[in-house]
């Protein structure tokens, strides 16, 4: 099992930024690719990025490419998701994953309990 915990999350303004940390434990987090998704209220959930085991490759939704970036120290067992430039629409719970098969867009085996993001114009 990974528990993952989701912190950063916050009320700000439009072209404010944040950053987002996601905790893992349990197991070897190296072992797994990282993902971030949110979900917006009476929206289905949405993949926002995702990072491969290592880190050398990154994936990025088309309405976040160029405003968030997403990171992971293996050292201390975290993903990150700067989030720069936000946006009214990018309001919504963000949600970290974890899967040791894949990594992108996908079903994640282990998911964190979600931090809120508000964005107020």
């Amino acid at each position: 099992q990974v528990q993952l915990v989701e912190t950063g999350g916050g009320l700000v303004q439009v072209g404010d930024s944040l950053r987002l940390s996601c905790a893992a434990s349990g197991r070897t987090f190296s072992n797994y690719a990282m993902g971030w998704f949110r979900q917006a209220p009476g929206k289905a959930r949405e993949f926002v990025a995702a990072i491969s085991w290592t880190g050398g490759s990154t994936y990025y939704a088309n309405s976040v490419k160029g405003r968030f970036t997403i990171s992971r120290d293996n050292a201390k067992n975290t993903a990150y998701l700067q989030m720069n430039n936000l946006k009214p629409d990018d309001t919504a719970v963000y949600y970290c994953a974890a899967d040791s098969l894949r990594v992108g867009n996908y079903e994640y085996d282990y998911w964190g309990q979600g931090t809120q993001v508000t964005v107020s114009s």
